[in-house]
């Protein structure tokens, strides 16, 4: 497994098939399901297959994906954040997501501005964005925190909710 970026209290590396178990953990948190959506991944052959369409496949056509977020010291996995490349987006997407006992620490604005230095310093972009829920505060307030702006709202394909899309000049 590849380390991408150590903070002071986390470790962000590559997700690879071995952590299946918690992928299915974290897509099947009920925050997760609310803000972020069902990706209705429900056993651990599907959370395999998942990590090798999305994070695995992104690795490999953009060189940068969704890492998977562990405490430094001891290795236990917390969440996820990177960097998504979305059709419908110009420019590449920040993503981010923790588990409920791993929130209101720090960890997620942590993880989530060594993903912005990455995005600057190691793959030279210009410019970021990020959704959230219209109603999820938590991000909203991470997202400006980190220098990003309110852009506009917009609908993703195939789904009718409004999110609110955010951005930032690197």
């Amino acid at each position: 497994m590849i380390n991408i970026a150590p903070t002071s209290r986390l470790n962000l590396r590559e997700i690879d098939v071995k952590d299946a178990a918690f992928i299915l953990e974290l897509l099947n948190d009920p925050a997760f399901l609310h803000y972020i959506g069902d990706k209705k991944i429900r056993d651990l052959k599907s959370a395999q297959a998942y990590i090798l369409a999305g994070p695995v496949a992104s690795y490999q056509t953009f060189g940068y994906g969704l890492y998977l977020v562990e405490l430094l010291e001891s290795k236990v996995p917390i969440g996820i954040c990177g960097l998504i490349k979305r059709d419908f987006l110009q420019y590449s997407d920040l993503g981010f997501a923790l588990l409920p006992q791993y929130c209101g620490k720090g960890y997620a604005f942590e993880s989530a501005q060594a993903t912005v230095e990455l995005a600057r310093n190691r793959f030279q972009m210009t410019k970021i964005v990020a959704f959230t829920a219209i109603d999820n505060r938590r991000s909203i307030r991470l997202l400006e925190k980190l220098g990003m702006s309110f852009d506009r709202c917009i609908n993703l394909p195939d789904d009718d909710e409004q999110v609110n899309l955010y951005s930032c000049n690197l």
